[in-house]
């Protein structure tokens, strides 16, 4: 093993997914956040909530 590699792995030390904390936020910078999944469940869940709060079902 050479030198710059060890110098990586000390670095990029993987978390539970796999994934170092800096390769992850770098993965971050490339997809929008809130994402549109994240976007979706909160307005159905307010929408549920808004329902349930004026008589309506969830």
């Amino acid at each position: 093993m050479t030198e710059q590699e060890r110098r990586i792995l000390r670095v990029h030390l993987a978390g539970v997914d796999g994934m170092c904390g800096g390769c992850r936020a770098w993965w971050g910078r490339l997809t929008p956040y809130p994402c549109w999944q994240v976007e979706w469940a909160t307005s159905r869940q307010a929408r549920r909530w808004t329902a349930t709060v004026l008589g309506g079902r969830g």
